[in-house]
């Protein structure tokens, strides 16, 4: 009996400890993801506030056919990276993250063009902060947030539809609605995508693959960041 309850409490201190190791890997994983995405952000920060103060750099990309490869550039690297990020190396992943992020950067100087720095400043902040605060909700729930992701994709491609097609009607009553509903559909994809994010951690089953994954994970939530910001935007910035 005495080496039963030995045995027990050997087991139980090893099951403790590889616990443990998980979650210290898992924190440094998430660690990881939110460091890539918040250098990206400042990256197109950066990048954006180089182009808005530089008037003849904004005559060369939007005085001219340039600026439609600024404006699709982007999303051809996000689809390009999703493709290939299984048969890439980690470092050209990240290589290609950090341009898709400069490139955001010009394509996002158009909001310091257009509105206040003072409004941009304040949406920015609550921006940070809704996100934050869902992304935590997202890491730390025991609720299973598949079927509020199929919801909110639905939701997504429905704005996608409404945005293309009040280029036509330019209506404001619908943009202020394709607006509303982008803010409550990319405040939902923020605690879902975390908790895919933070689920994607125990798959990885090498160095390489877990570094792949963060820098997936970090665009993800860079998308879901940028489009709540220019949602919220839409709704309290001051044009100028």
């Amino acid at each position: 009996m005495a080496l039963d309850t030995k045995a027990r409490l050997s087991m139980n201190a090893a099951g403790a400890a590889t616990q443990q190791q998980v979650d210290v890997g898992l924190r440094n994983y998430m660690l990881k993801v939110y460091n890539y995405m918040g250098s990206a952000l400042a990256l197109s920060g950066v990048v954006a506030f180089f182009v808005a103060t530089n008037q003849s750099l904004q005559q060369v990309i939007f005085g001219t056919g340039l600026m439609w490869l600024f404006v699709l550039a982007p999303l051809g690297l996000v689809f390009f990276l999703s493709a290939k990020i299984q048969t890439m190396k980690a470092s050209t992943a990240q290589t290609v993250f950090w341009v898709f992020a400069g490139m955001m950067g010009i394509s996002l100087s158009t909001i310091l063009l257009q509105y206040t720095g003072a409004s941009v400043a304040r949406v920015f902040f609550i921006t940070a902060g809704t996100f934050g605060a869902m992304s935590l909700y997202g890491y730390t729930t025991k609720k299973d947030l598949t079927k509020l992701g199929s919801l909110l994709m639905m939701g997504l491609i429905g704005i996608i539809i409404a945005s293309v097609v009040n280029i036509f009607l330019a209506s404001s009553a619908l943009h202020f609605a394709i607006s509303v509903i982008g803010v409550l559909v990319f405040v939902g994809l923020t605690a879902y995508d975390t908790q895919k994010i933070r689920q994607m951690y125990y798959a990885a089953d090498s160095s390489e693959v877990s570094q792949k994954k963060a820098i997936m994970g970090a665009l993800t939530l860079y998308l879901d960041f940028i489009n709540l910001f220019i949602m919220l935007m839409h709704l309290f910035g001051q044009r100028d």
